[in-house]
């Protein structure tokens, strides 16, 4: 093949490996073992570039973990549950099932000409019945084990897809896929305790050195750990107290109200006797209960009429009102407002009339002394009129005092910056619970995992209604509790309430007719424990303890940034519950050990605008030097995301078509650092076949070279071999593939301009092939077998680096003329440094410079430059 043709060699190598088995893992006690894992796809039917980056960069790593002796599991499935395909299914008359089932038969098509080392003797679907039985499993050991409960809580509800939705799930308001109104709903629904692992998930962050910094504060921020104070606001009709849990117990002096949920019991108790209470609530209960969708939304209140007493001050009074930012799953669903120093309340009292006022007084401008303050007194000896208040002119935000000497804490704890944050908290705590009316108490912002879905197209909820037993788990012998096929979607919600002979059954317990529980589970649950599966995908049981110890954790996993949060804390509570529950060992309890974000394949947006003004986008085959076919000009728009609805998406099936599968995975590795996003161009690809084939048309060469001719150089091209192989080493290690490629690029242009014999050039073309071997695997599989190389370049030892090799014979020294680079001399790298200066004054520019004259100054720094002083 004198011109390189993907076409002719990438089917042919893909063939061997299969027959080879070469990627089909196997436990083996006593050898080393490396499990990279990348986010497994959903099967939208669509191979696109982010896939081929994603899945290329964790084939740089398996490959070359295959290549240093490591016994690699690297597998491929399915996250195939969800709303998509019960959408389509409505959409177009058809079957989730099928239309899932189609789809991952048309991606495993497009993804198998990539030559990915994966072993697809594991590849699994998560609505394959085998997979989710086997979670329905794991679902009655958590629920024996006290990890899962049933109760009553708020929920996003979409009123058109007719479902729970997660709080990632609504997007500005609306549910992500219908783009309804989301309303708050009050359901019974299935929970995975995750608050009670809270504390621990969040210490466990401290060992995952190897994630990214900014993934590990996210989950910080998310699971939110923070000490306040539970005090009770006494109702001044006497009827009772209204408990609240503050984060800022400092700002209490600032109080103009008290907030409730219209969830609370005191808001459904007055709703339940009063229309315009009821009638208030239900439009509060309008919209998400994500901290996004609240902070957006416009704030909703209701006078209740009520007022408490302020614990320090029983003549002083607050109203209590009806809130729609509150939530009753945070705290005691209850609040004092304090609008000085909270942009939610500030926005609230704005609204309604409250007064807003400044917490934080110069001391200047206070009355009386806070040292006379009696920390056992039932009240202030500061009042609230005494306190200045926020100006009229300020709407926008929280109000911050003029600091024109150290804002100081009223009263009893002046002398402590309230800058210092948690200082000040401390201490109002210390003080609330001598005096009496407070107690300090660690709160987390991470709320249970509500499981339930209103769908069918899940993982059926393993449990059955009995109206004698109660709720009543189904016996593990029957599992797996298998979606029924015959279902219709010409009714909104979910089918399974209406199917009569799946739902009927008899109760597992007493025998008596019952019912199934037909809420599904969320999708979430399903990718929480695949990385388990794949130790042992086809068990009869969730995990096989041997295979778990011995392939567990994942070495390194790969995917996107967008999943930092709720997937991988998700996957770590279900590791934890899987260790409780005798799945899998405690070493895995933090299941992935590095973590890897890569950026998006982005590409520039074509539009054109038609005869009604509206866009219409063009895809990039459809474009050439910005004109469309018939000549109309497109606008281009800077690259974006690749997207479906702005057609600025790249087939990988077309490129590999064009150019072949290592093209492409050398253009997505090679372009930028793989955290970064990388644009597609269409120069680029073409740039990157032009190097493929430039290696291909350097490999003949030296393979018709003459084997006896004797070269000039030798040394020289080995000593540039062995320095490839040490940093294209270092570059995969450290993930840096698009520096190890650069490395790759100058070792192929030194190779070509050597003039070395043969022996030297066969070796660094062949080792040459063993470094671009986990970029360009089929190409450098050619070369190997072109040149004689034994066995499967795949299989194949890593090249080690002689470190004799990499030390430097010589060293060129810039030399400077009164600041300026004049010249340099080129010398033995430990050559004593009275040499070097007798070279640097016996240089032509020097000698020059001096005019027979000496120098002010000579200063040689040992390996980096020689300075000169005319």
């Amino acid at each position: 093949m004198s011109t390189y043709d993907p076409a002719q060699i990438e089917a042919k190598w893909q063939n061997t490996w299969k027959q080879e088995g070469t990627f089909t893992a196997t436990r083996t006690e006593g050898k080393p073992k490396y499990y990279v894992l990348e986010m497994f796809p959903y099967p939208s039917g669509k191979l696109h570039m982010g896939h081929v980056r994603n899945y290329s960069m964790g084939d740089v790593i398996a490959r070359y973990k295959l290549a240093t002796g490591h016994n690699v599991l690297h597998p491929m499935g399915w996250d195939a549950f969800g709303m998509p395909a019960e959408n389509a299914a409505m959409a177009s008359g058809g079957h989730p099932k099928d239309w899932t089932y189609g789809n991952i038969a048309e991606m495993k098509a497009q993804m198998k000409p990539l030559g990915w080392s994966l072993d697809w003797t594991r590849e699994f679907a998560t609505c394959d019945p085998e997979y989710y039985g086997q979670q329905q499993a794991l679902f009655l050991d958590m629920l024996d084990a006290g990890l899962i409960t049933r109760k009553n809580a708020t929920v996003n509800w979409d009123p058109v897809d007719m479902t729970v939705l997660a709080n990632e799930q609504v997007i500005d308001g609306k549910g992500w896929r219908s783009g309804a109104e989301v309303e708050r709903r009050e359901l019974t629904q299935w929970f995975f305790k995750i608050s009670d692992m809270a504390d621990d998930l969040l210490a466990g962050l401290d060992g995952l050195d190897d994630w990214p910094a900014k993934v590990r504060l996210m989950q910080s921020n998310w699971i939110g750990k923070s000490r306040g104070l539970q005090m009770a606001f006494k109702r001044s009709d006497g009827a009772g107290e209204i408990e609240v849990y503050t984060t800022r117990p400092d700002t209490l002096m600032g109080a103009s109200f008290v907030g409730i949920s219209p969830d609370h019991p005191l808001a459904k108790q007055l709703e339940s006797s009063d229309p315009k209470v009821a009638a208030a609530c239900a439009e509060m209960r309008k919209g998400g209960t994500t901290a996004e969708a609240i902070e957006a939304g416009e704030k909703l209140g209701f006078d209740t009429g009520l007022t408490v007493d302020h614990p320090l001050d029983p003549n002083w009074k607050l109203p209590v009102w009806i809130a729609n930012f509150i939530l009753m799953d945070y705290g005691t669903g209850a609040i004092f407002g304090c609008p000085a120093h909270d942009q939610r309340d500030l926005d609230f009292c704005r609204k309604y009339g409250l007064p807003v006022i400044d917490t934080f007084v110069a001391l200047s401008e206070r009355v009386g002394d806070p040292a006379d303050a009696d920390p056992n007194a039932s009240k202030f000896s500061i009042q609230p009129g005494d306190l200045r208040t926020v100006p009229e002119g300020v709407t926008d935000t929280a109000f911050v005092p003029p600091k024109t000497e150290p804002v100081k804490w009223i009263n009893h704890f002046a002398g402590l910056d309230v800058a210092t944050g948690q200082e000040a908290i401390d201490a109002t705590i210390d003080f609330a619970e001598k005096a009496g009316w407070g107690k300090g108490r660690t709160q987390f912002r991470l709320r249970d995992w509500g499981l339930s879905r209103q769908r069918y197209w899940g993982c059926p909820i393993p449990v059955v209604h009995c109206p004698d037993c109660g709720v009543v788990p189904e016996k593990k012998e029957n599992l797996p509790v298998e979606l029924p096929y015959d279902v219709s979607f010409d009714i909104p919600g979910n089918p399974l309430d209406r199917h009569p002979t799946w739902r009927d059954c008899s109760c597992p317990k007493c025998g008596a007719a019952a019912q199934r529980e037909t809420d599904t589970m969320d999708t979430f649950v399903d990718s929480s424990w695949y990385y388990a599966r794949f130790t042992a995908p086809h068990a009869d049981t969730p995990t096989v303890a041997e295979d778990a110890a011995y392939w567990m954790n994942v070495d390194q996993y790969i995917g996107g940034i967008e999943h930092a949060i709720l997937h991988l804390l998700y996957s770590r509570f279900f590791a934890r519950a899987m260790h409780k529950t005798g799945h899998l060992p405690a070493s895995a309890i933090e299941p992935f050990d590095a973590l890897f974000t890569q950026g998006m394949v982005t590409h520039e947006i074509y539009k054109t605008t038609d005869d009604k003004g509206r866009a219409v986008y063009h895809l990039p085959e459809d474009v050439t030097d910005g004109k469309l076919a018939d000549g109309t000009e497109v606008e281009i728009i800077p690259s974006a995301k690749m997207s479906k609805s702005k057609k600025n998406v790249v087939d990988p099936v077309n490129i590999i078509a064009s150019f072949g599968a290592d093209t492409a995975r050398w253009f997505v590795l090679s372009d930028s650092p793989p955290e970064r996003d990388v644009e597609w161009t269409a120069s680029g690809a073409e740039a990157a076949f032009k190097h493929i084939s430039r290696v291909w048309t350097l490999s003949n060469r030296i393979a018709t070279m003459d084997q006896s001719a004797a070269g000039t150089g030798d040394q020289d091209l080995l000593k540039t071999m062995h320095k490839t192989i040490h940093d294209v080493t270092m570059g995969i290690e450290s993930f840096g593939f698009n520096a190890a490629i650069a490395k790759l690029y100058a070792f192929t242009g030194a190779l070509q301009k050597s003039k070395a014999g043969y022996a030297a050039q066969r070796e660094a073309v062949m080792t040459l092939a063993q470094l671009m071997s986990p970029m360009t695997p089929h190409l450098a599989e050619e070369i190997w077998a072109q040149h004689g190389g034994e066995g499967l370049i795949a299989t194949a030892a890593w090249p080690k680096a002689d470190p004799a090799m990499l030390v430097e014979d010589t060293v060129t020294l810039p030399i400077q003329i009164n600041g300026k680079r004049r010249s340099e001399i080129t010398v033995a790298a430990d050559l004593p440094k009275a040499e070097v200066e007798a070279l640097a004054l016996a240089d032509k520019a020097v000698v020059a410079a001096l005019d027979g004259g000496t120098p002010k100054k000579l200063i040689v720094v040992p390996g980096r430059i020689v300075n000169v002083v005319v």
